[in-house]
């Protein structure tokens, strides 16, 4: 699970085009969503395989509610992903958004002269 966690963390910093804009933030992010589907994966199987000798339906039991687990904390760091992206846009937009308003202030000024 812990080389499968770095071989994804390695191939995230190794992607040339998208690594222009993404800062360290972004890559933890990654990094910590690849390896939380991994320990999501061997986690449920550990589980189950731990509980087998008390019955297949507690095992399965007890599988689900770690898999339930570990699928919310998968479900939170997209979330922050999410969050971040639409911050760097909104951040994109109001900069652009500012240019035209002083474009347009600039153009103006003089005809109300």
């Amino acid at each position: 699970m812990f080389i499968l966690a770095v071989q994804y963390f390695l191939a995230t910093i190794t992607k040339k085009t998208s690594m222009k804009s993404r800062n360290t933030h972004d890559t933890l992010l990654s990094f910590l969503g690849g390896a939380s589907w991994g320990f999501a994966i061997v986690g449920t199987w550990v589980t189950f395989q731990s509980f087998i000798f008390l019955g297949v339906v507690t095992a399965l039991l007890f599988a689900f509610l770690f898999l339930f687990i570990a699928l919310f904390s998968i479900v939170i760091l997209e979330n922050l992903s999410m969050s971040r992206d639409r911050h760097n846009e909104l951040s994109k937009q109001t900069a652009i958004l500012s240019e035209i308003r002083d474009a347009l202030n600039s153009n103006s000024s003089p005809a109300q002269e």
